[in-house]
């Protein structure tokens, strides 16, 4: 059974001071898990996290992932000026590159960024440079359907990201042509993988991938990102991944084949969001309405434009009635927002204990693409984000919107409120 991982006590103390909905961040569980990572890497000297921004683009939340020793992984113009702002720079970027323009991978090259380039025609962008960069990564789509044991994982060849192989030895060639010194090989191949396999099998496909690009080419590979892609176990019966079993299967292919190919001192990065962060945030709301038709329905101050992914998804978050944790689940719910759409259900014919309206509703797994999918569809305002400390105390880290916030982009007039 899921449990938050905050008690009831103290989480009506917190929604006593901040108004629901709000997104809740446990500092302790995030700096733990990023602990467990960097040990499960610790046999490769030069391994790094660049968490992806596009997960929680929190500037506390990348300040404490700075210094557990993260960097960060960034596509956008905004997710770069970010990281600068939190104070990341140099390595400690990496750019990954995806139809991107020109001004965007011109603040990459700025702040001395790891670009990682995703097409061919991105090296028309070098013409625009100063000076070309001594380290570059490439993002490989091997194509077809990527499996595991069998089972089909996803399917490469639908992806829109990265170049195929042929595409890779023409880049690499070209490259250096241009003076690039040190290159990465990239791949990412399917998501919320919660297999221990995902890893190790990436892995060993990307060394095997860079050791021919070696022999072909005869470039300097210094590192692979295995990029993202590791899973949570949303649901309740669902089966954690076993970190430190991944990092020694890692190191085993490693072993295997970098290792006697003179790679051995070669880093291995990641880009994880979801792994780093999902498991420590809840989206907290609290059950505003009743209604009994064909079904029972139970209604949030919380809707879709705070949580996203169960309606574009269909995806499960697990729930939790505050104060009712070790109560039957004897009612048979649909848990909605206020959304003029149907979707926008938080779960659907879920078993629960029975809800009252006033009650603290508690939506698990939400600290990785939960509130940064936001939106304000209907007018609906994003909430704010709120960290509970270490000590136990809580720092308000984002302020909800205002209807101030929604109309700031229009020249429109607005009667006072107050």
């Amino acid at each position: 059974m899921k449990r938050p991982f905050v008690d009831a006590e103290k989480l009506r103390q917190i929604a006593a001071e901040y108004p629901t909905p709000f997104h809740l961040y446990d500092e302790a569980g995030i700096r733990a898990n990023a602990r467990r990572l960097k040990k499960a890497f610790a046999w490769n000297p030069n391994f790094k996290e660049y968490f992806a921004v596009k997960a929680t683009p929190n500037p506390a939340i990348l300040k404490i992932l700075q210094e557990e020793g993260c960097g960060v992984d960034c596509s956008t113009l905004t997710e770069l000026m970010l990281a600068e702002a939190v104070g990341f720079k140099g390595d400690e970027i990496m750019f990954s590159a995806n139809m991107t323009p020109l001004e965007d991978f011109l603040l990459a090259y700025d702040l001395g960024a790891i670009i990682n380039l995703d097409d061919l025609t991105d090296l028309d962008y070098f013409q625009h440079l100063p000076r070309i960069p001594k380290k570059i990564c490439l993002r490989y789509n091997p194509g077809g359907s990527f499996s595991i044991s069998n089972e089909i994982m996803d399917v490469p060849g639908e992806a829109k990201y990265g170049l195929t192989r042929p595409q890779l030895t023409e880049a690499v060639q070209k490259l250096l042509d241009l003076g690039v010194q040190q290159f990465g090989l990239h791949a990412f191949l399917t998501s919320n993988a919660i297999t221990d396999d995902y890893y190790p099998v990436l892995a060993k496909m990307l060394f095997e991938t860079a050791v021919e690009l070696q022999k072909e080419t005869k470039a300097r590979f210094t590192f692979i990102n295995l990029s993202g892609g590791i899973g949570v176990p949303y649901r309740p019966d669902d089966q954690a991944v076993d970190i430190m079993a991944v990092g020694a299967a890692v190191k085993k292919a490693f072993t295997e084949v970098l290792v006697p190919a003179g790679l051995g001192q070669a880093a291995v990065v990641t880009e994880l969001g979801r792994y780093m962060l999902a498991p420590y945030g809840h989206l907290v709301a609290t059950a505003i309405r009743k209604k009994e038709i064909y079904k029972d329905y139970i209604g949030l101050d919380a809707c879709a434009a705070n949580l996203l992914r169960p309606a574009m998804y269909g995806a499960y978050h697990h729930i939790t009635v505050v104060g009712k944790e070790d109560q039957p689940l004897t009612r048979q719910y649909d848990i909605t927002g206020g959304l003029c759409e149907n979707n926008d259900k938080f779960a659907i014919d879920r078993r629960l204990p029975p809800i009252e309206i006033g009650d603290l509703i508690v939506i698990h797994d939400t600290g990785a693409h939960g509130f940064s999918m936001g939106y304000n569809y209907n007018g609906k305002l994003r909430s704010a984000e709120v960290l509970l400390k270490e000590d136990g105390s809580t720092e308000l880290i984002r302020r909800a919107e205002t209807p101030q916030d929604y109309f700031a982009t229009l020249d429109l007039p607005l009667r006072s409120r107050t």
